[in-house]
């Protein structure tokens, strides 16, 4: 799709426990978590909830809490202006900023939730997405978790994040870009294709259900990166149904499983990859998650270069993971 070069370096390391001979960072914080029940008032108010018992906002009775980022990347009361500046462009930081609390249970990860709480976090995701679509100056909505120091948390307590913007990123926009070039020239989806040829042979497919598939992609920019992708054609996150979410609920928490089992519980991320909020029907374009382990480092070659150094081949890393 991009036309990204990965360059697999299997003599590096060859097995899982290759991996696990530095001393994982810890997440340093004080004696007060912010997002544990009982310290509401330590983050913003709530913009939504998912709550027992007819509880309060912004008390204590919430399963899932969603909040405004207390140090936003950008702000929603901004309003939407862009300048010129000579040959430079300039636009205001206008956009929303989400703290999707996962779970009350301070010491609970996400793979530590059953199938059902997991669920509700991907129906939190879409609830918040569905609502922040009516905002017309917004033109993507990026989902994403840091787990782990290593993957750029900063508090240890479950979370995930939602940012809206007014542009299309860059990387998404080279992803369009390449779908839809695949698509003029064969009059099909890449991904479609992709999940077609992954579930014929084999070799890089980890785990299935009725509605998804867990891969190991062909050429992975880190080792033991895994996509999963809907086996029925959509194009934005918010067209997902009821059925789908509790499949896709299901399978992420048996590769988080099976990857904490690998990996001694990697620090990772995940990325929801979804259409533009004014496009949502692509015919060339397919909704998936990437998850993403934090094995490796990325240094000055990759900066300099563009090109990533995976040092376990996706055949192993699907293997091990099948297996495991």
């Amino acid at each position: 799709m991009v036309g990204r070069w990965i360059i697999i370096a299997r003599e590096r390391a060859v097995r899982p426990s290759d991996f696990l001979k530095e001393k994982k960072e810890e997440i340093k914080e004080g004696s007060v978590c912010p997002f544990c029940p009982g310290n509401e008032d330590l983050t913003p108010p709530e913009i939504f909830s998912l709550r027992l018992n007819d509880s309060k906002p912004n008390k204590p009775g919430w399963q899932i809490r969603v909040v405004p980022n207390r140090f936003p990347a950008l702000i929603i009361e901004s309003p939407l202006q862009r300048k010129g500046e000579g040959i430079y462009d300039r636009m205001s930081g206008t956009g929303a900023h989400e703290v999707i609390i996962e779970t009350p249970n301070h010491n609970q990860q996400l793979a530590d939730l059953n199938e059902n709480e997991i669920y509700d976090v991907f129906r939190t995701f879409r609830e918040r997405t569905l609502d922040l679509t009516k905002d017309t100056r917004f033109k993507y909505i990026i989902i994403f978790k840091n787990h782990g120091a290593g993957a750029g948390a900063s508090l240890s307590h479950s979370h995930s994040q939602l940012i809206a913007m007014p542009v299309v990123p860059k990387q998404v926009k080279e992803e369009l870009d390449g779908a839809q070039r695949y698509y003029d020239f064969r009059q099909r989806c890449i991904f479609c294709d992709i999940i077609k040829q992954e579930l014929e042979d084999t070799k890089r497919l980890i785990s299935q259900n009725d509605n998804f598939i867990a891969i190991a992609p062909f050429a992975p920019r880190f080792p033991f990166e895994v996509w999963i992708i809907s086996q029925r054609h959509f194009a934005s996150f918010f067209q997902i149904n009821e059925s789908e979410l509790k499949e896709l609920a299901k399978l992420l928490k048996l590769v988080l499983v099976k990857m904490n089992r690998a990996l001694s519980n990697p620090d990772y991320n995940f990325l929801i990859h979804t259409a533009p909020i004014d496009n949502p029907e692509l015919e060339y374009y397919h909704f998936h998650l990437e998850l993403m382990p934090k094995l490796t480092k990325i240094a000055g070659f990759e900066v300099g270069s563009g090109f990533y150094i995976n040092p376990t081949p996706p055949e192993d890393a699907a293997r091990y993971l099948r297996e495991i």
